[in-house]
């Protein structure tokens, strides 16, 4: 699943990994119940809801996504330890790369397993990623019940507004 990414973005938006439907399009967060795409414009990262198929237009706002793991699978809880640990180490190599201001891990625990972080919470985070800060926001997936849309939305929000104070 290739990344939607370039040196210098914004925010670069990291997926847990690609489910079975966004590897067989070709396209990130391409299950129609998943709510990354509603959340990002909800929360005014983007002028309107985008399509998976459209995702290329996320580097014209700054905006990019990647994943932790590159496998993709039904579900995250498929993934082994050493996925996340080995994630985590081309994560950071990855970020001392691009440089995004932010990276948002989309999902607490994989931010947890791929950085050894237990005690890790939803927001910003005091550990950087190759150098990157880093903010970690709820998995927007439907099978996440924690979170309604618009707490989603909100919690994207927050990141809209400090991402956008650095500019």
């Amino acid at each position: 699943m290739p990344d939607v990414a370039a040196e210098g973005l914004r925010v670069l938006f990291c997926g847990i990994n690609p489910g079975l439907l966004s590897a067989a399009t070709g396209h990130h967060f391409a299950r129609p119940g998943n709510r990354f795409w509603p959340a990002l414009h909800a929360s005014e990262f983007t002028p309107r809801r985008l399509r998976p198929d459209e995702e290329r237009e996320l580097l014209s706002y700054g905006l990019g996504i990647t994943n932790v793991v590159a496998r993709a699978t039904a579900r995250a809880d498929e993934l082994t330890r050493t996925e996340f640990t080995e994630g985590g180490r081309q994560l950071e190599a990855k970020m001392a790369r691009l440089r995004p201001k932010w990276l948002a891990v989309l999902g607490i625990t994989a931010y947890r397993a791929a950085f050894d972080e237990p005690a890790a919470a939803v927001g910003p985070q005091e550990r950087l990623v190759g150098g990157v800060p880093v903010w970690v926001l709820p998995n927007p997936s439907g099978l996440n019940a924690h979170y309604t849309p618009a707490a989603l939305a909100e919690e994207f929000g927050k990141l809209r507004v400090s991402a956008s104070a650095e500019d």
